[in-house]
């Protein structure tokens, strides 16, 4: 059975975002970036909601983010790579291939996915994960933890999660960030 995987960018305080809705504190450096590669690499679909997935259809649609080096272009391989599947009410279509649109997030469709599926899945921005947290989805979550004090701003878990999690790893890396990886405790 495959996995579901929560991966998120998280400031100290707990956001994904600050207030005014930026995140350019989670650019990542050289080793950071080549870990979350190689952390997503073996994935097979990505799930997103919509703002998550047109932050990362640039990925496909803009070659010149892989051309800046060997190491974004192989990140964006791999993203080219894995099937998506996009949640959202209001996006007309998309843009990349290998994803499909879905009107509603389905709980017993994940489900299916994770039992039937060759490899892990995983689950992208905060509103999306939600869902998938309160269905009891989510197998384990990979936060890459940023040394910075955001304020307020989009909370990377849902107030109502009560999760116990399991530390399986740790990483830390050479500009304060810290990569832990927990499993959820039934």
């Amino acid at each position: 059975m495959a996995k579901l995987i929560y991966v998120a960018n998280v400031s100290l305080d707990g956001y994904i975002e600050d207030a005014h809705g930026r995140f350019e504190w989670t650019a990542p450096i050289d080793e950071v970036f080549t870990f979350i590669t190689d952390l997503v690499r073996p994935v097979g679909t990505y799930l997103y909601g919509r703002r998550m997935y047109e932050t990362m259809a640039p990925w496909e649609a803009d070659p010149t983010l892989a051309a800046e080096s060997e190491i974004m272009a192989d990140f964006a391989n791999v993203w080219q790579g894995a099937d998506k599947i996009v949640y959202s009410t209001t996006l007309q279509k998309v843009s990349t291939t290998n994803t499909r649109l879905e009107r509603r997030f389905d709980p017993k469709s994940v489900r299916e996915m994770k039992a039937t599926a060759a490899s892990d899945l995983t689950v992208g921005g905060p509103t999306l994960a939600a869902y998938a947290f309160n269905a009891g989805l989510v197998d384990e979550c990979q936060l890459f933890i940023y040394p910075v004090l955001v304020g307020e701003g989009k909370p990377a878990f849902p107030s109502t999660a009560r999760v116990q999690l399991e530390l399986l790893e740790e990483h830390r890396f050479g500009n304060g960030v810290v990569n832990l990886g927990y499993r959820i405790q039934s």
